[in-house]
């Protein structure tokens, strides 16, 4: 447990830091699976219209921290081949 008033806030801080990251990485998950519904449904107009919503979340991501670059561009590249796919 914290002692000092800075390791007090600190806590405090972490905790506040700790929900935004979580919600921004339920967005990702959900426009990633919004993505993967779409596909599993074969409805290829649908999957176009999720990835384009869902690619910039996941960049955005990257930005704040939570994912990593590489991981980001490859559930993106993952997630175009499919939709690509689907559309041929």
């Amino acid at each position: 447990m914290a002692n000092t008033s800075s390791a007090k806030k600190a806590a405090r801080k972490i905790a506040r830091r700790t929900a935004i990251n979580k919600m921004r990485r339920t967005r990702v998950r959900t426009a990633v699976r919004k993505v993967e519904d779409a596909l599993a449904k074969g409805d290829a107009v649908g999957a176009v219209a999720a990835l384009k919503l869902a690619e910039p979340e996941i960049m955005r991501s990257v930005g704040k921290g939570i994912l990593h670059r590489n991981t980001a561009a490859r559930k993106v590249s993952r997630l175009t081949k499919r939709v690509k796919k689907i559309g041929a």
